[in-house]
């Protein structure tokens, strides 16, 4: 389903953000680890309650880790992120239990204090936090996991992307934040 928005009088089809292609991304590198099949789609749910089924790409399947993308698309206000892929790599952690969620490469880090998430931490803000965490543990339960998974994610373009945003003058170095609350 596509939804829209009225800005100064403009319809302009919306997107959806790093932070629920993240999500679902996670959500479906978690399927494909316990389930060793790869996906085509993935659905997940918005903070706002919509629900998406968004194109996995880029599978690959190990024997204890799968992983894969989710092609960011900002609608029609673009920005810097159009287009670009974002990558979760699930991981089981046997004898453990719980969602560990770890950022790799092209996640920036913050620098600086004022933003959602603490100084030197990955730019993960709090909402695609509890996203990710929530769509890993839905994927985990209907699949009857009860171990641990260690979710990764990753945007190997995010170092060279971030230059095109205000991250540096916001103190996130290194990559991208992964955003979103609607």
């Amino acid at each position: 389903m596509i939804s829209y928005r009225i800005v100064e009088g403009r319809k302009l089809r919306c997107g959806y953000t790093t932070g629920t292609c993240a999500a679902a991304a996670a959500k479906a590198a978690t399927i494909m680890l316990l389930t060793n099949m790869s996906l085509e789609k993935v659905e997940i749910s918005t903070p706002g309650g919509e629900k998406l089924s968004l194109r996995v790409e880029e599978c690959t399947i190990k024997e204890c880790e799968a992983a894969c993308a989710v092609r960011k698309d900002a609608g029609d206000d673009t920005d810097a992120t159009d287009g670009i892929l974002i990558f979760a790599a699930a991981k089981r952690m046997p004898g453990r239990k719980g969602i560990e969620l770890a950022a790799g490469i092209g996640i920036g880090i913050v620098t600086q204090p004022g933003l959602a998430c603490s100084v030197g931490m990955p730019a993960i803000n709090p909402i695609p936090r509890k996203m990710i965490t929530e769509a890993v543990s839905q994927a985990a339960h209907a699949h009857s996991c009860e171990e641990g998974i260690q979710v990764t994610i990753f945007i190997p373009q995010g170092e060279e992307v971030a230059k095109k945003t205000f991250n540096s003058r916001l103190g996130i170095l290194g990559g991208l934040s992964v955003l979103g609350t609607s």
